[in-house]
């Protein structure tokens, strides 16, 4: 009988750059001949696992955040950076690189190489609405580096931040095709929010919680290197042919600025000329370095911060060591971040790595409000701090019991020379960010400065031309939009290489800018450290105009000189923004980050009562339930197995905010943490063994948000305990905390127990029924 034969498919369409522009790959399928048995069959085959190109580098990428352009001593900043000057020594600076001014928006460009408001994140997670470019979304038409790389033979790991995964989709139901790991990297370590306490941190394992450090001397940097450089390591002894990228993205400098005391009293003193002499000696010290030109010109203060020198000997003193605080933190930083970097130089390959260091998803943070802040979740509830409340806290500084948080005039010095500060996206004080990048193997001159005006958007581009990888123009089974960056490569050899970008607009929070040819119009909207904003008219919204080439750090506004220049930028600013999903603008404050309010997608929406049973611990914020502005009841079945039973039964939130019901010798204590004032309801007497219906009852006297209402504790329907709150949390409970039933893990709600205060008795369940008629 003659043999029956087939033949599999053709290969897939191959692009120029020898990587196929449609992934996944197709099945494979066997290429020879097949017989009735293997006897009269072509040998047996298996599919080649995909390899990257040859000679692709490793990729090590790192993303600091909240740091200003005058931050760091590599670019002329007050505060030591040895790993960048090692870096910047071997390698290039980048002193004209730009983000959008916020770091969901900055992170969502840098790793898809499109606009922020193309990738749907014109704004934090925090603050999504239902418009195309804010929805924070990221779309599977803006396929991410880390998928891609994947698919062409990489390991990937991102350790660290991410802050792109819509807030209703981070609980342990998911969904998790928007986590790290379903954006294309293998392994992920780190936290889902924008901002993380450094000594009590919450943080996942890939999709897994991670258990809470026994470790005294604790500190997130250290641990986010030491994942970093493990996985490294591991990864390349166990594949040590196959090129890996690595995307490291620590905490700082995001408040909160938690530091070791060791390095915070390395700092003493350096800081107590203040913020107007920093600016003054921070050029200087740019000029010399040559990262600025000879000529450039400090820009005055930005309107609305003081001078220093009209400040009284108090405000000094706190001021100048919550500066302090926050250098010891950034330099920590570098320094954690340097042994990444040795472990990476250690390893086979190591001339041919490509580290692109970025020290910034924006400028420097002005949200400590001018004062400066020991809780910056007051900032997003729009309730104001003063100095004198925070000074009495000052020696607390950096600690494990403030989100500290320094001055906006101290994040307005740290953007030396450049006006305003991060969110400002119009102008150079949010949006420029040192940017260094070395490569043994390629770049050759080394310690060289580079002035080419590049864009977070074009870092995906060129890691993909320098790993020989096509864009896909269809991955995983969507079209993909059309990468929106453009590869600096060609600077990597030659100063004076063509400019790569001629035009990129910018947009955040209503701060409107253009660059075009050299030159720059810039809409400022409002300030940064104002959380409460009221109307707004677009088209009275001032514009200034500065020609960049001649003007690097813009201190002359043009806008008189030339108006039809001015009005060509104009026009063509409404270009851009109708080509990448800009519109409609929103100058909206903190009101946006009522998820409620706003409709956002919610596990709880639309339900009034929520049954939690043991072991529910990590839920975030998003997927708990929203008790802000309305009357609620928790109702929490236990059983008492002893006089001594002591713990947490259910807390929501932590230092910053939120409540927290427990026991302390069978006595039940409710305490509501309204952003750092503790009302607190202790009963008089012990319950008895046994088993309790614990239930905590909130009337809420209505007439707007943050009112206050009675409390009232009872226990097997007894009354325990009863009080009033004078006022309430208006907005949210917590950036970065949530609910847990039977311990308390993330931060304390209060400083009264130990962490991890496990329940030591029994929980049935705890029921939380929301009665938002009460607020009529």
């Amino acid at each position: 009988m003659a043999k029956s034969k087939t033949k599999a498919n053709s290969d897939p369409e191959l692009a120029a750059a020898g990587t196929p522009n449609i992934l996944p790959r197709p099945d494979f399928h066997f290429p020879g001949e097949i017989g009735r048995t293997y006897l009269d069959s072509d040998p047996a085959q298996f599919p080649k696992p995909v390899q990257a190109p040859e000679g692709a580098p490793n990729i090590l990428l790192i993303l600091i955040d909240d740091c200003g352009f005058g931050e760091f001593g590599t670019f002329g900043g007050g505060i030591p950076s040895p790993t960048m000057d090692r870096l910047a020594a071997e390698g290039l600076r980048y002193n004209r690189f730009h983000t959008t001014a916020l770091c969901s928006p900055s992170r969502a460009a840098m790793i898809t190489g499109r606009n922020h408001h193309s990738a749907a994140f014109a704004g934090i997670t925090e603050i999504a609405t239902g418009y195309d470019g804010y929805t924070c979304i990221l779309p599977k038409s803006c396929g991410s580096v880390g998928e891609v790389l994947r698919q062409n033979g990489y390991m990937t790991a991102w350790v660290g931040k991410n802050h792109n995964t819509p807030t209703w989709e981070t609980s342990a139901v998911g969904p998790f095709d928007r986590w790290a790991n379903g954006l294309g990297f293998d392994y992920f370590y780190g936290f889902n929010a924008g901002s993380m306490d450094h000594w009590e941190p919450i943080l996942y394992e890939n999709r897994n919680l991670v258990p809470r450090s026994t470790d005294p001397n604790y500190h997130l940097t250290v641990d986010i290197a030491d994942k970093s450089i493990a996985w490294v390591q591991q990864a390349t002894s166990i594949a040590p042919t196959r090129p890996f990228f690595l995307y490291v993205a620590p905490g700082a400098t995001h408040a909160p600025h938690h530091a070791p005391k060791e390095w915070i009293d390395k700092f003493k003193g350096q800081f107590d000329e203040g913020w107007d002499k920093y600016r003054e000696q921070t050029l200087a010290r740019q000029k010399k370095l040559g990262v600025v030109p000879k000529d450039t010109k400090l820009t005055e203060r930005s309107k609305g911060l003081p001078a220093w020198d009209s400040l009284n000997a108090d405000q000094k003193r706190l001021y100048a060591h919550m500066m302090e605080v926050f250098a010891a933190y950034a330099a920590h930083c570098d320094h954690e971040l340097g042994r990444v970097v040795d472990a990476v130089k250690q390893l086979p390959g190591a001339d041919n790595t490509l580290i692109i260091y970025i020290a910034g998803d924006n400028g420097s943070s002005a949200e400590g409000g001018l004062e400066g802040s020991i809780s910056d979740n007051k900032f997003f509830n729009g309730f104001p701090e003063t100095w004198q409340d925070n000074i009495k806290v000052i020696d607390e500084l950096g600690g494990p019991k403030h989100f500290n948080h320094s001055p906006a005039s101290w994040a307005h010095a740290m953007n030396a020379p450049f006006q305003w500060t991060k969110q400002v996206a119009s102008h150079f004080g949010g949006t420029r960010n040192p940017m260094i990048v070395s490569w043994p193997a390629r770049i050759k001159d080394k310690g060289g400065v580079r002035s080419h005006f590049l864009h977070i958007i074009d870092i995906v581009p060129t890691i993909y031309e320098v790993c020989g990888i096509t864009p896909p123009r269809e991955l995983n089974g969507v079209q993909q939009r059309p990468i929106e960056g453009v590869s600096f490569v060609s600077t990597f050899g030659d100063a004076k290489a063509e400019a790569v970008r001629k035009t990129q607009y910018f947009e955040l929070a209503c701060n409107r800018g253009l660059y075009h040819d050299g030159w720059m119009a810039s809409s400022p909207s409002f300030v940064p450290w104002e959380p409460n904003r009221g109307g707004w008219d677009l088209d009275k919204a001032p514009w200034e105009l500065y020609n960049i080439e001649e003007d690097f750090s813009q201190a002359n506004d043009l806008a008189k000189k030339y108006p039809d220049k001015l009005r060509q930028l104009q026009d063509l600013w409404w270009v851009e923004a109708s080509k990448y999903n800009v519109m409609p603008l929103d100058w909206r404050g903190t009101v946006r980050m009522d998820g409620e309010a706003m409709g956002r997608p919610s596990l709880t929406a639309g339900r009034s009562k929520m049954t939690y049973y043991p072991g529910t611990i990590g839920l975030p914020d998003a997927a708990s339930p929203s008790m802000i502005n309305k009357s609620w009841t928790i109702s929490a079945d236990i059983e008492l197995l002893n006089d001594k039973t002591s713990g947490m039964v259910i807390t929501h939130g932590g230092f910053e905010g939120g409540y927290g019901l427990y026991l302390r010798d069978n006595v039940p204590t409710f305490v509501y943490n309204v952003l750092v004032d503790r009302p607190t309801f202790t009963a008089k007497a012990p319950l008895p063994k046994g088993k309790i219906k614990l239930v905590v009852d909130f009337a809420y006297d209505g007439g707007g948000k943050g009112k206050g209402g009675k409390i009232t504790m009872s226990a097997n329907g007894k009354k325990v305990a009863e009080g009033r709150i004078e006022k309430t949390i208006p907005i949210r409970f917590t950036m970065n905390e949530g609910l847990d039933i039977g311990c308390d893990i993330g931060s304390p709600v209060d400083f009264t127990y130990e962490m991890p205060f496990v329940f030591t008795g029994k929980i049935e369940k705890v029921t939380i029924e929301l009665k938002p008629k009460a607020t009529a």
